[in-house]
């Protein structure tokens, strides 16, 4: 999926009016109904099926809808599970770029990534009460890198007393499996099913501490879909499936270099010391010579965030690399202002570029996770920025595995975040 891009100087870019915030609107029924069936084609063609658990305790009316989030498949089985029930969704402001009238229309509510957006909780509630609409909500806020759930926020449970509406989960399988986000959202052949489950009704939510709710809900989100696809023993045997595994894969078990893993066909492999692994049908590394240090990637990748751990709390950690930067201002492009430099270190991000005009700060304390993607709109990889007027779109001009540093930001701020105390008393 492409968005216009425009070129135009940073100044004239920072002087644009922000877009104002209107009411959600609800979702037509005619709007609904081409909804189902533009989703029922790739349903049918991935064999799509569901499980259901207490959902005799969700009632008629609306509810709020949280979804693990792994491919563009994800919309189109929400939308399936629950018609004709109305939903309002919430989405990536980025979303909205150059389609504002047409995602207003389908019930899309917009917001920034991993930025707290007090406003958002208004324009759900107003949904809920006043449109009837169920709404649906991302909670990972970004596509899995790995197959397994990404940090929920804390505090979710706030939200949850806040609405006072009944919480339902879906938790799919082979989604990502179908389109890995490392591997350019490329399709292949494989089954998709999702779980359903009334997790929470009003009096759960009214019973239950903060902390509780929370506890809930990160153990809802457990899952691993390389784990899924082995035991399975779901194929992908496309030529390509190991393409881009770098992206997640980024540093060697044996050399440690960093900057030398290529995953390219279905082998992986380090140009510093020359291991090379097989990625198998069923999404297994194998060592083409010698130990298999990490057959399951989940793993590997879990031993990578342990790597960054460890530089933060040596003070080794550093990131410093030229960028090109975009920006997104308004819903009617993205802009492109120029060229830059972005920092991250144990005192947070520093970005500055455009010939002096940009300095931008923000602290280890502002978000715990990151808006990283993998071809960002068909641009490039991309670190993302910003607060609730402006958001920027650093693109590395050299090779950056963009997934080491939102790892550095998820454990720089389980670092250096306040004492957990105070929750245990909160309701």
């Amino acid at each position: 999926m492409k968005i216009k891009v425009v070129d135009m100087p940073y100044q004239q870019v920072m002087a644009l009016p922000r877009p104002q915030r209107p009411k959600p609107l609800r979702p037509s029924p005619l709007i609904r109904g081409l909804l189902y069936a533009v989703s029922a084609p790739e349903l049918r063609q991935v064999g799509f099926t569901h499980t259901t658990e207490d959902m005799d305790r969700l009632g008629e009316g609306p509810c709020l809808i949280l979804m693990n989030h792994s491919s563009f498949i994800d919309l189109k089985i929400a939308v399936k599970l629950f018609f004709p029930r109305p939903l309002s969704i919430v989405c990536t402001t980025d979303g909205f770029v150059g389609k504002s009238g047409l995602m207003r229309a389908l019930g899309c509510i917009p917001t920034h990534k991993f930025v707290s957006d007090v406003g958002l909780i208004g324009q759900m509630r107003y949904a809920l009460e006043e449109l009837g609409c169920s709404v649906l909500m991302y909670p990972e806020a970004s596509y899995s890198f790995d197959g397994t759930a990404t940090p929920l926020p804390r505090k979710l449970g706030v939200l949850l007393k806040k609405l006072k509406v009944p919480v339902v989960t879906v938790i799919t399988s082979g989604a990502f499996t179908r389109q890995p986000l490392y591997n350019c959202l490329h399709r292949h052949d494989a089954p998709v099913s999702a779980h359903v489950r009334c997790l929470l009704t009003p009096e759960d939510i009214a019973r239950h501490s903060v902390p509780e709710l929370d506890a809930m809900l990160d153990a809802a989100f457990t899952f691993d879909q390389f784990a899924w696809q082995y035991r399975r023993q779901v194929a992908m045997t496309a030529p390509d499936r190991a393409e881009g595994l770098h992206r997640i894969l980024y540093r060697c078990p044996v050399c440690g270099r960093e900057d030398g893993m290529e995953g390219k066909g279905a082998t992986l492999t380090c140009h510093g010391c020359g291991k090379t692994y097989a990625m198998t049908p069923y999404g297994r590394l194998e060592a083409l010579e010698g130990e298999t240090e990490f057959a399951h990637i989940p793993d590997w990748y879990a031993w990578q965030r342990q790597c960054v751990r460890r530089e933060l709390e040596e003070g080794s950690y550093r990131l410093d690399l030229p960028v090109d930067i975009a920006v997104v201002a308004d819903h009617r492009a993205v802009y492109r202002v120029g060229e830059g430099r972005l920092q991250h270190d144990e005192n947070g991000f520093v970005l500055t570029g455009c010939g002096g005009q940009l300095h931008y700060t923000q602290s280890p304390l502002y978000s715990y996770s990151l808006y990283a993607d993998y071809y960002w709109y068909e641009l490039g990889d991309v670190i993302c920025l910003g607060d609730l007027d402006t958001q920027y779109c650093c693109f590395p001009q050299s090779p950056h595995p963009v997934a080491k540093t939102r790892l550095a930001v998820e454990e720089l701020y389980r670092m250096k975040k306040p004492s957990r105390r105070r929750e245990a008393v909160e309701s």
